[in-house]
């Protein structure tokens, strides 16, 4: 696959990529890049498959985590670095996760942005009653299951002029996140090449392929955890006990922000950032 990047900072520099997560694309970080590029960092922010200018196979399981997780290793081969920093939010954040447990060796630091770790549901599940869904649950999973119906999502998205979409991300985000201005680029990101359909395939094909049944799946990189104050869509205290599952983690409260603290706060994620990575590099 061929992905778009936008790089900055250094060229010798250590490299940090970010990755954002739905519906965003790369520019989700871009009040973060000039911060850590003037860190001298070697900033490198791509559009996943699927997503923007980057390429987007129509297959369903093109979008399987695994697959998804290999993009970012062999991304840091084609830009010739052998290890990198790795920043996350949202589905980013699965990805940057993903990476990071098969590819330890790739990942000189973590950092996620209210991600929780995968197996964060394995110690969830030993607490409660065989059968039970949380019901914490409830508010987060319907678009999930709707997004698993064939071409409907694609095409009723697009509906006055992504309308509920657009209407979405102001409706759970701080007064002013997303401007009239800034909602363009994003409707013109959904809709180029079809992108808003294979957007949604990261859901199909996560739903097909289930969640991992194997044993819990400890990370040894050294770790950040950002929680943003209020998320409307993936449970806090999820994201928290990622912590449980890494060697050497570290949870950070920003006390401010929404699932869309990128675009709130980004100056405020990115000094966490230069700090963790700066520690690390």
């Amino acid at each position: 696959v061929s992905l778009f990047v936008v790089t900055a900072g250094p060229a010798d520099g250590a490299p940090v990529v970010l990755l954002h997560g739905f519906p965003e694309f790369w520019y989700a970080w871009k009040g973060a890049i000039a911060p850590l590029a003037a860190a001298g960092f070697r900033v490198i922010v791509p559009d996943q498959r699927g997503y923007g200018d980057s390429g987007k196979p129509r297959s369903v399981d093109a979008y399987a985590v695994d697959r998804l997780g290999d993009d970012v290793a062999a991304l840091m081969t084609a830009l010739g670095h052998e290890r990198a920093f790795v920043a996350a939010h949202d589905w980013g954040g699965g990805v940057a996760w993903n990476v990071t447990i098969r590819h330890p060796e790739r990942v000189r630091a973590l950092a996620v942005i209210d991600t929780p770790h995968p197996d964060v549901r394995k110690l969830e599940e030993l607490a409660e009653p065989a059968g039970a869904t949380p019901e914490r649950d409830a508010p987060i999973s319907w678009y999930r299951s709707f997004f698993q119906i064939p071409w409907l999502p694609e095409e009723s998205a697009r509906w006055g002029n992504w309308f509920v979409l657009a209407r979405m991300l102001r409706g759970t985000s701080a007064p002013g996140a997303f401007p009239e201005d800034k909602l363009d680029l994003y409707r013109s990101a959904w809709d180029r090449d079809g992108a808003f359909g294979t957007m949604v395939n990261w859901y199909r094909a996560a739903f097909r392929t289930g969640p991992d049944t194997g044993p819990v799946r400890r990370v040894s990189t050294p770790t950040l955890v950002l929680v943003a104050a209020n998320d409307a869509f993936i449970p806090a205290e999820a994201t928290r006990r990622s912590v449980e599952l890494c060697d050497d983690g570290r949870v950070v409260e920003l006390g401010t922000g929404t699932h869309w603290v990128l675009q709130e706060e980004p100056a405020l994620v990115a000094a966490e950032l230069v700090a963790f990575f700066g520690a690390h590099r």
